[in-house]
């Protein structure tokens, strides 16, 4: 099967998804883009060059590519640095080339490192994030960018704070149309599942978006006091011909590569730039193929290459840094996208949408799109996701929940890290109990220990075996039994070897068995 074939084989289910992705993904851009300290163009450059480039190189057949939160303070420190969004711009270019180097050098194998209960964690943490974040948005009274995800926000409120404030301040038009909009998804979605056909083709998310642009409407004739102000309405740059559109292109400036004052804090910002970016894109994709009802698998280092020649077309036009994006992955799959095609379609809505629509589309109510984010973080973060971790035992469970709360305090990357060290620590803990079998012969004329070494015995387990041979009784035999184990780290050996001639002094007799190294010794 041809691969325009496979991309036009799902177009009744890619479609929808498509439009849904392009909904959730529109200002996401543009609130990056502000919070970044950028033009709101930046952002809807690197939405559609994610979706029209990342999208059909990617490997992919989910993950969604655009503007990513967690780079915004990367891009603010750099365009300080750098002086201005020119130079910005070619350090991004830099950094997409980077990006294409280490998907060359394989690099992509990191992804698989990172546990189960860690990237399952993620993806609950996102969902709570989401849904606490759309609360005031949803409700008509945050003012912070639409996509902000840190918990302490720039108006010196957390995240905690903001949802009290909005609860006691309630917008009444947002709220109207954001529970009616909540109610209609819940019901289209399960219209849908009962297999009415009409509702499984048309997205809910298109339908309550086009409402709520409506009812705005309507408001501002029947009742003036509901109306929603422009601040809590999508808000995209207008364009009145082709010049305008050029004109608000910012190309990259490279001589910032040959100031002698700069060049070192534009080496610095690219690199971080490429491994920030890189590291966000495989832990989504992971994330994203465990989300996948078909568990398809990305080719991590191919995802790499896709995401370096965006990064470089991104910085070529002016575009701020891409990675793959969990929030616009998470709605990609929840609108029931099938293949690749959603994403690509995605950037190519961005793409007309900015050319001929933003008239159209700012009217469109945050609310109606906070209702479509805060069901996606419920299906993220849904209690059977608990029930599992809390049945596989802490050694799943505490990663999983502390992987949660870093995330939420913190940010994606950070957060990722310290559920990373603590699922090493059970790692190291299994590896320090179960390198041996240890047994004691009851023979009456001898008092013998049996030590039975594992198939596979690392530096990990040093400390254990050490630890062991430390509490052997006085007086005994051991035997160290070596017949098992396929591999045993130098440093178990060495160690072995100084315990054998330490024993003597505890009248403790030692011998290895079937432990090659130790044998020819």
């Amino acid at each position: 099967m041809s691969e325009f074939s496979k991309l036009t084989r799902h177009l009744d289910k890619d479609i929808p998804a498509g439009l849904v992705v392009f909904l959730v993904a529109l200002p996401l851009c543009l609130g990056i883009a502000v919070a970044s300290g950028a033009p709101a163009m930046a952002g809807i450059i690197t939405g559609i060059v994610g979706g029209l480039v990342v999208g059909f190189l990617s490997g992919s057949h989910l993950a969604v590519s655009g503007p990513a939160a967690g780079l915004t303070t990367i891009v603010l420190a750099g365009l300080s640095k750098l002086g201005g969004m020119e130079a910005l711009a070619a350090a991004v270019v830099l950094a997409g080339v980077m990006q294409v180097a280490l998907g060359y050098l394989r690099a992509g194998v990191i992804g698989y490192y990172f546990p189960n209960s860690v990237i399952k964690g993620m993806l609950a943490a996102i969902g709570i994030i989401l849904i606490f974040k759309q609360i005031p948005h949803f409700l008509g009274v945050d003012k912070d960018y639409f996509g902000d995800l840190s918990f302490f926000q720039p108006d010196n409120e957390n995240t905690f704070s903001e949802v009290i404030y909005a609860i006691f301040h309630i917008g009444p038009g947002p709220a109207i149309i954001g529970f009616v909009s909540l109610s209609i998804l819940i019901l289209w979605e399960k219209a849908g599942n009962m297999g009415i056909k009409f509702f499984k083709l048309v997205p809910g998310a298109l339908i309550v978006v086009v409402l709520g642009a409506l009812a705005n409407s309507l408001f501002a004739v029947v009742a003036p006091d509901l109306v929603i102000s422009h601040e809590h309405r999508v808000d995209l740059p207008l364009f009145t011909n082709a010049a305008s559109v050029t004109e608000s292109l910012q190309f990259p400036d490279f001589s910032v590569m040959f100031d002698s004052e700069k060049a070192w804090p534009f080496i610095l910002t690219s690199f971080t730039i490429a491994i920030v970016a890189s590291l966000e894109t495989l832990l989504s994709v992971e994330a994203t193929d465990k989300l996948d009802p078909h568990k398809r698998v990305t080719p991590t280092n191919r995802e790499l290459k896709a995401q370096g020649i965006g990064n470089l077309i991104s910085g070529m036009l002016g575009g701020l840094p891409m990675t793959a994006v969990i929030v616009r992955s998470s709605a990609n799959v929840n609108a029931n996208a099938q293949t690749k095609l959603s994403a690509i379609l995605h950037g190519l809505f961005l793409l007309v949408s900015v050319l001929f629509l933003s008239s159209y589309l700012n009217y469109i109510p945050l609310a109606s799109l906070a209702a479509i984010l805060l069901l996606v973080g419920y299906k993220l973060n849904k209690p059977s996701l608990y029930k599992l971790f809390w049945k596989r035992g802490w050694e799943q469970f505490l990663p999983f929940i502390i992987t949660i709360v870093a995330i939420y305090f913190t940010d994606l990357l950070v957060g990722i890290g310290i559920g990373l060290a603590v699922g090493i620590f059970f790692v190291l803990r299994t590896n320090y109990r179960l390198p041996y079998s240890y047994h004691i012969n009851e023979n009456p004329d001898t008092h013998t220990v049996e030590i039975a070494l594992s198939e596979q015995v690392t530096f990990l387990n040093k400390a254990s075996i050490v630890s062991a041979l430390d509490k052997l009784p006085d007086h005994c035999n051991v035997v160290i039994d070596g017949t098992n184990s396929k591999y045993i780290a130098l440093d178990v050996i060495d160690e072995m070897q100084d315990f054998k001639e330490s024993a003597v002094d505890r009248d403790i007799t030692v011998e290895f068995k079937n432990i090659k190294q130790l044998n020819d010794a």
